[in-house]
C-alpha cells in the first residue's frame, strides 16, 4: 500500500482510532519525525496532546543492526533482533564500549533538544497513549519507548502506523493493547518508499513544532 503523504496516512489512521477514542482522555506519541507528521493528524482529530520521544541507536563494530536503544531520560533496550546468548557475548566484550556510547548519546540528545520540552510524563500520565510511527521495520523502537513508559502509569497502549513488517506486527501483537495499523508488508523495502511525496520537515522544526505544541498543552 503506498501513500502520497505522511498527512494523508494519518488522516486515514485517526478515521479508525476516532470512533473508539475521540473524547477519550488520550495522549499521542511520536516515535520519530515522520511520526509526527502522521501523529500530529491523529491528536488534531482526538484533541488530544502531540508529543516526540526522542531515542538514539548503540551500533557495535562490525555488527549491522544496533544492538540497543536510548532516549534522553535513559531508557534503555536491547533490540529483540538478538537472542539472549547474543546479547550475552556482545554485552561481554563491549560492557565498557556500550556503557559510554549511553552517555554520549544522552548527552547529545540534550543538545540538540536544549532547555526545550518535547515529552512530559504529566501529559501522559493516566492516559491511553498512542505510540505512532510513520512505519516499522522491525519494532525494536516499540521496546525503548515501553521502557520509558514503564515507570508511568497510562490506561492503555496503543500502537498506530500505516506501514509494518510481519516481524513488526508480531511484536506490537506482543507489547501493545491495540493495533492500528493500514498495511503489512511482507518485504518492507524502505519506509519512505512507501511514500509519494517526502513531507517530514527538517528535524529542528520538527522539534521546535513539538516543543510549541508541547507548551500550549503545558500552559
Amino acid at each position: 500500500m503506498y501513500f502520497q503523504s505522511r498527512v494523508e496516512a494519518g488522516q486515514l489512521l485517526a478515521k479508525q482510532i476516532a470512533p473508539k477514542y475521540k473524547g477519550q482522555n488520550c495522549a499521542v506519541i511520536a516515535l520519530n519525525d515522520g511520526g509526527v507528521m502522521v501523529g500530529a493528524q491523529i491528536a488534531l482529530e482526538l484533541k488530544c496532546v502531540l508529543t516526540l520521544l526522542l531515542t538514539e541507536t548503540i551500533t557495535l563494530p562490525r555488527e549491522p543492526d544496533a544492538v540497543a536503544g536510548i532516549t534522553p531520560e535513559g531508557a534503555f533496550s536491547y533490540n529483540p533482533r538478538y537472542s539472549q546468548g547474543e546479547l550475552d557475548d556482545l554485552v561481554g566484550e563491549y560492557y565498557h564500549y556500550i556503557d559510554q556510547e549511553k552517555m554520549s548519546k544522552m548527552q547529545e540528545m540534550h543538545r540538540l533538544v536544549g532547555k526545550g520540552d518535547l515529552i512530559r510524563k504529566d501529559l501522559i500520565r493516566d492516559k491511553a497513549v498512542i505510540l505512532v510511527t510513520d512505519g516499522l521495520l522491525d519494532g525494536f523502537s516499540l521496546d525503548v519507548a515501553m521502557q520509558f513508559l514503564k515507570p508511568i502509569h497510562t490506561q492503555r497502549i496503543l500502537v498506530a502506523t500505516p506501514l509494518a513488517s510481519v516481524k513488526a506486527v508480531d511484536r506490537m501483537h506482543i507489547l501493545a493493547d491495540e493495533i492500528f495499523c493500514l498495511s503489512v508488508l511482507e518485504d518492507y523495502i524502505s519506509t519512505d518508499h512507501y511514500y509519494e511525496t517526502q513531507d517530514v520537515p527538517p528535524h529542528d522544526k520538527v522539534i521546535k513544532t513539538v516543543e510549541e505544541i508541547v507548551t500550549h498543552w503545558k500552559n
